[in-house]
């Protein structure tokens, strides 16, 4: 396999810093040396490489974001996006599980949890010693979250838990779950560790894409759990989607990883594959193909950089998060159909990396917000009119 070598053709790379960069190539490197030897095996198995989980934490990949304080790294956004890419570069399943891990579960614990739960939980979350994973949503309640149909009921000291959460990343192999549900007062977040009596976590099966990514069912009947485990400051559905609105915008950043993974093979291949005495490369319709993914590639590059310096100055917003992602994912989807087609059948080969990035970008456009509802939700931004209802 050929060393891999990102696309950058407007050397956007001179827009980062040092430090930036600097933690961009640490996870380059670790992707291409422990990560890229194991993924074609669990890819094919169904399964996830989760011994490598401590080593992500010593990376400092887990929650870069939080305060250091509470064990994250401290970072900039930028840099959790430069993390992202190279970890989809990997695998959206490796990109997955880390962005569960920190957007999911590390930022309502911070942002929403008590002192107490966030010096319990972010230190073990941060080091890769417990994992985490995030309950919204539901058999009857994807792009309506609202709609959830998972109860919270107090008694006496303590909160009764029931309902089921479908498509759940990372929960049948984690530690505590950051569950939402409807209380009388509103929606709720709970913590809700693993073994509690009456929850249960069974791995869903049989998926053609995101193979390596544990997906599972979480099972909630009469969980009591006390009420320090519910978290203080969460009020209504707007929480929930906050922790959302930190995943899709390291999948912003993700998806290019995937984009310029596939544009790397394929550039790679139709230099070294010959065709009637010349390399695929030398003929018009590889280059016109090479020429039309590196300017999309491109333009998805700029509007991942400039999304991450709006959210470090602090304006950064849902809607704006909603058109990156949208525009970023299809973006990759397209870059691996084109790649898978001009591998030709070498592109359904485990062999090469642009059939599983395909696959696995399926889903990606589905996750977090379908294709369609990010278009409605930049839709409503600019007119001022919601089309949901």
């Amino acid at each position: 396999m050929q060393p891999y070598r990102q696309l950058d053709f407007l050397l956007t790379d001179e827009l980062f810093s040092e430090e930036e960069r600097m933690v961009r190539d640490t996870v380059r490197a670790w992707v291409s040396e422990r990560f890229m030897p194991l993924i074609m095996e669990h890819f094919e198995a169904g399964t996830f490489p989760l011994e490598l989980s401590a080593e992500l934490g010593e990376l400092g990949v887990f929650g870069p974001n939080i305060p250091e304080e509470y064990g994250g790294a401290g970072l900039n956004g930028v840099t959790y996006g430069l993390i992202c890419q190279e970890l989809e570069r990997g695998d959206s399943g490796l990109r997955s599980f880390v962005s569960v891990q920190g957007s999911l579960v590390m930022y309502p614990i911070h942002a929403f949890g008590s002192e107490e739960q966030k010096r319990e939980w972010l230190p073990k979350l941060a080091s890769g010693k417990a994992i985490g994973c995030f309950g919204l949503t539901e058999p009857d309640a994807g792009s309506n979250p609202g709609g959830m149909l998972t109860n919270a009921k107090k008694d006496g000291g303590d909160w009764i838990l029931n309902g089921r959460k479908m498509w759940i990343t990372n929960g049948t192999i984690a530690d505590v779950a950051v569950v939402w549900a409807r209380a009388p007062e509103g929606i709720r977040g709970f913590l809700v560790p693993k073994g509690t009596k009456g929850f249960t976590a069974p791995e869903q099966k049989h998926k053609w894409s995101l193979r390596a990514s544990i997906t599972s069912e979480l099972v909630l009947d009469d969980v009591r759990i006390p009420d320090r485990f519910m978290l203080p400051e969460s009020a209504g559905l707007k929480s929930p989607l906050s922790c959302l609105t930190q995943a899709r915008y390291g999948i912003t950043w993700g998806a290019v990883g995937a984009a310029c993974s596939v544009f790397d093979e394929a550039l790679n291949y139709v230099k070294e594959r010959t065709v009637f005495d010349k390399p695929l490369a030398a003929y018009q319709i590889p280059q016109t193909k090479l020429a039309e993914m590196a300017n999309q590639i491109t333009l998805g590059q700029l509007l991942a950089l400039r999304l991450g310096r709006l959210k470090d100055e602090g304006k950064m917003t849902p809607a704006m998060v909603n058109l990156a992602k949208r525009n970023n994912v299809r973006m990759a989807l397209e870059q691996a159909r084109i790649a898978r087609d001009m591998l030709g059948a070498n592109g359904i080969s485990l062999e090469y990396q642009t059939g599983r990035h395909m696959l696995n970008l399926e889903s990606v456009v589905t996750y977090e917000g379908t294709h369609d509802i990010h278009t409605l939700a930049v839709g409503a931004e600019l007119t001022g009119i919601s089309a949901f209802r």
